[in-house]
């Protein structure tokens, strides 16, 4: 029988029945060890008690009412991300693709509203990915996403990643942004060093120029940090978040300083759903876990732990692995195989992964894991790139 579905994704065939922590368990009876957190949504794993509380608490009260009137749960989640940000002020959305729009919008009403509208370009980069909208994959720029969607949105200048002079050359009248992922993704986790980022922040200040960062998928703590670009020790104007922000609850925000944010007016912007009670109840639960004191050292300690160990399969397994790449629990394994072999093969032995471009394969697990659960990936890991070697001898 063919699915009811759109043919939208390639998908395995296996279905989820219930999780619990860092498991999943599907209605063929097997567990699963989940490394893939619903590529990095599922921040505090699967039916965390907190998150679940908040949701039926809320769900009890009251689930939506419109923009057109306050909502207190949505204005206590921007005063604790301001607290904990760059940022004076939030705009609330539903994914990572609608919060980069809104990024978007807000540079070109930037510059409009500051005499400027002939400023409309935005700088981004190769390997880049900001969504599936029609402005976000111009954004992105990668061929397999534009194909058959032409003509691209207008606006977007592609440079290579970490090259500074590159950028310098591409800045004309034109040019109103810089936009960049502070870790790569969908790109192949590669983190963009931080000197480059301070670099790229002294340039926009020297020719006007809005900074824009993407933390959709590195944001939120999975790094070690709460956002990736605080290594870097820089701030953007504005900033892109969703993914972990609702722990597999929809929900995604626009970050940006006043002098940027009073671009917006009524009607220049707005969401139907975006920031209702619901949804913001539970990302504020999110944050009550992700802002206690230990949290953010666990993710250090253990990102270390689970990076060592693949360190060692790398030297067992180098006939199948390359190397390990990332931050925190953002890492990448590239292949000297296939990428989407290994996937298939540690899905075969019980761990979920994600690939990504440059044949990566991704290990976004929940940010609660332990000791006992990075030994048992690690395990499947070797055991998994060794079944592999072994089909190919």
């Amino acid at each position: 029988m063919s699915s009811p579905l759109m043919a939208t994704y390639d998908r395995h065939d296996v279905a989820f029945e219930r999780g619990e922590g860092a498991y999943l368990y599907g209605t063929n009876g097997r567990r699963y060890l989940d490394f893939a957190a619903g590529v990095a949504v599922d921040l505090l794993g699967h039916c965390h008690p907190h998150l679940v509380a908040a949701l039926e608490a809320q769900a009890r009260r009251l689930w939506h009412c419109s923009n057109l009137y306050r909502v207190p749960e949505q204005e206590r989640l921007a005063a604790r991300l301001i607290a904990h940000t760059f940022a004076d002020r939030a705009f609330f959305c539903n994914s990572g693709a609608e919060a980069l729009e809104c990024a978007i919008k807000l540079v070109r009403k930037f510059h409009d509203m500051t005499g400027h509208p002939e400023r409309y370009r935005i700088i981004a980069f190769n390997g880049a990915f900001h969504g599936r909208t029609l402005a976000t994959i111009a954004a992105g720029g990668s061929a397999k996403h534009l194909a058959g969607f032409d003509p691209p949105v207008d606006g977007f200048d592609h440079l290579p990643l970490g090259d500074a002079a590159a950028v310098r050359a591409a800045i004309g009248p034109t040019t109103a942004a810089v936009l960049i992922e502070p870790v790569q993704g969908e790109g192949g986790v590669r983190p963009v060093p931080p000197a480059f980022l301070r670099e790229l922040r002294a340039i926009a200040d020297a020719h006007g120029l809005l900074l824009v960062f993407d933390e959709v998928q590195c944001g939120m703590g999975r790094t070690g940090r709460l956002f990736a670009h605080e290594w870097a020790g820089v701030t953007p104007d504005i900033m892109a978040i969703a993914k972990g922000l609702g722990g597999g609850f929809p929900i995604g925000a626009c970050l940006a300083t006043d002098a940027v944010a009073a671009a917006f007016s009524p009607g220049s912007h707005g969401s139907t759903f975006g920031g209702n009670p619901l949804a913001t109840a539970v990302a504020n639960a999110v944050l009550d876990v992700v802002l206690a004191g230990d949290f953010l050292p666990h993710v250090i300690a253990i990102g270390e732990r689970l990076r060592h160990g693949l360190e060692g399969v790398i030297a067992r397994r180098s006939d199948v692995l390359a190397e390990v790449r990332g931050l925190g629990l953002m890492l990448g394994l590239q292949c000297r195989v296939a990428n989407t072999a290994l996937v298939h093969q540690l899905l075969a032995n019980g761990l979920l992964s994600v690939p990504a471009a440059d044949n990566v394969v991704r290990l976004l697990p929940p940010l609660i894991i332990d000791d006992a659960e990075v030994d048992a990936a690690l395990e499947i890991i070797d055991r998994s790139c060794l079944e592999l070697a072994n089909k190919a001898a």
